[in-house]
């Protein structure tokens, strides 16, 4: 394997192309291979995809030399863009809507208590001078909403909890960013407040151009039909990035604003929506895959020796001192039961962020930066071991995990531009309360009609009396006035059945 170095002396070849394809690609299809063994396991992908890098690394089998912290940090924040793009598309506003003033309390005063104790364990503990700990407790206070819910995808918990964490996970990184960067460069910090009123204005800009950049364009998509379904997926995609640059030239917070402006279009109906969730999907995989390989190539194995002990010491006061004290700081307002508590406690796991941060003093060239990376690896890698496999078993253990949801209807919209409508399509999933309802009993508005059923590999039309089942796929013809209504009432009869709307059960909701 040919040696990765800082620079280049010539442009890339044709043949070490060929080469570099070759190679990305089996790297690709190992990782694909590896989710299976993943998911049965129930370890989070990020651990796999750090030892394919550690085997292709130096001390490895592929003997690649790569140390450019500076490329590392580049490519990571353009992955961090994609998956926090792709968190976006897929957070239910119905669901964080409840828990977002306790999530934004858990993003900013928790981050805050979480710094404070792990750095003040980090220099008393370790002997780290006061900047180094400062940055290795600003740099793991982020939370993971990748390896969390790769985790808990199987287990169906209480809405407070999902939506709490999973908007936690979604609004932490853009503070703990601003902390590191402000940690890591050169000068003392003379006043806290200081320091305090620059996140909150970061914090500010980057949300309001966010939500909207995420308005326009969720707006635009709505009232522009474009000529190929294709399209959409990528307009989607461009939008949530321009969020990012525009908040981040802004001196605004870039993360942030790609999250919220994802958020909003994730919420709105968009036409082809779940081919657009697909297409982001798709990439969050890829930029998950390819951090976390380039993360696995950048360290040096046979170097952490000597940091294994400081990085047991700082996660377990991480993990058993700072994170639970600030989910009980933060909840108690809320007076969120303590099994709650518990588990968003023990559900702190640190994934792709605190790896990709730590490669920010080593480009400042802050005193032991390297160090500290070793130290958030080790960190990294020992506690998402344990915790990941262990969180299932504590949702079991605090009975969230028993009672299932209705399964919620995935509803593809297609502009029908010619005719003035819309053609929706929808798959009828397991847990969905529209099994066992007629045809007639969807009570659809005046203007909207169910036109085709697949079932089991045949289409056919259905009468007034067709029942339906589990795995049915329909397609619904709606004009443009009843479009959102039509949609609205699919959805209501797919939670509650086909009484919906007389015992209280609706579909006004934003669910994607």
């Amino acid at each position: 394997m040919p040696c990765v170095s800082q620079e280049r002396e010539r442009p890339l070849t044709v043949h070490e192309l060929n080469e570099l394809l070759l190679v990305c690609s089996l790297v690709l299809l190992v990782a694909v291979a590896a989710v299976r063994i993943s998911s049965r396991s129930g370890l989070p992908g990020l651990l796999v995809y750090l030892g394919i890098g550690i085997l292709m690394g130096q001390d490895g089998i592929g003997d690649i030399h790569f140390n450019d912290a500076e490329l590392t940090q580049v490519i990571g924040y353009a992955a961090l863009v994609v998956i926090l793009a792709e968190g976006g598309l897929g957070t239910k506003w119905k669901e964080i809507k409840p828990a977002l003033p306790a999530a934004t309390l858990l993003a900013l005063v928790g981050v805050a208590v979480s710094v404070g104790i792990t750095a003040t364990a980090a220099h008393h503990l370790i002997g780290l001078e006061w900047r180094q700990a400062l940055i290795i407790g600003a740099v793991v206070s982020s939370t993971d909403a990748a390896a969390v819910f790769s985790v808990l995808r199987k287990i169906p918990l209480p809405a407070r909890v999902t939506g709490t964490l999973e908007a936690e996970s979604g609004f932490n990184d853009a503070p703990v960013v601003i902390l590191v960067i402000a940690f890591s460069t050169a000068g003392p910090i003379e006043h806290w407040y200081v320091l305090l009123g620059e996140i909150l204005l970061e914090l500010a800009i980057g949300a309001a151009i966010g939500l909207a950049v995420g308005w326009l364009g969720s707006w635009g998509l709505r009232h522009v039909a474009l000529p190929a379904s294709g399209l959409y997926p990528i307009a989607v995609m461009a939008i949530a990035v321009t969020a990012y640059a525009a908040g981040a030239m802004a001196h605004g917070s870039g993360f942030l604003g790609v999250y919220l402006a994802s958020m909003v279009m994730g919420n709105a109906k968009l036409p082809h929506w779940p081919a657009t969730r697909g297409f982001a999907d798709g990439l969050g995989w890829i930029a998950q895959i390819g951090m976390f390989v380039l993360l696995g190539l950048l360290v040096t194995p046979h170097e952490l020796g000597d940091d294994i002990w400081p990085a047991l010491v700082i996660g377990l006061v991480l993990t058993m001192v700072a994170r639970p004290l600030s989910v009980v700081l933060c909840l108690v307002p809320f007076r969120v039961p303590w099994t709650e508590q518990a588990l968003m406690s023990w559900a702190g796991l640190r994934g792709a962020v605190p790896i990709i941060l730590a490669t920010i003093p080593m480009v400042e060239g802050v005193d032991a930066s390297r160090r500290i990376f070793n130290i958030v690896f080790v960190l990294v890698v020992v506690y998402t071991l344990i915790q990941g496999p262990t969180l299932p078993w504590l949702a079991r253990r605090l009975h969230l995990g028993e009672e299932a949801e209705a399964a919620d209807l995935g509803i593809e919209s297609a502009p029908l531009e010619r005719l003035r409508g819309h053609l929706l399509s929808l798959s009828i999933p397991e847990g969905s309360r529209m099994h066992g309802v007629e045809i007639n009993e969807l009570r659809l508005p005046a203007g909207a009609a169910v036109t085709l059923v697949v079932r089991d590999g045949k289409s056919f039309v259905p009468l007034p009396t067709t029942v339906l089942r589990h795995g049915d796929e329909l397609l619904v013809v709606a004009t443009d006035p009843v479009r959102d209504a039509a949609e609205r009432r699919l959805r209501a009869v797919g939670h509650g059945g086909k009484l919906a709307g007389w015992l209280g059960a609706n579909g006004d909701n934003n669910d994607r």
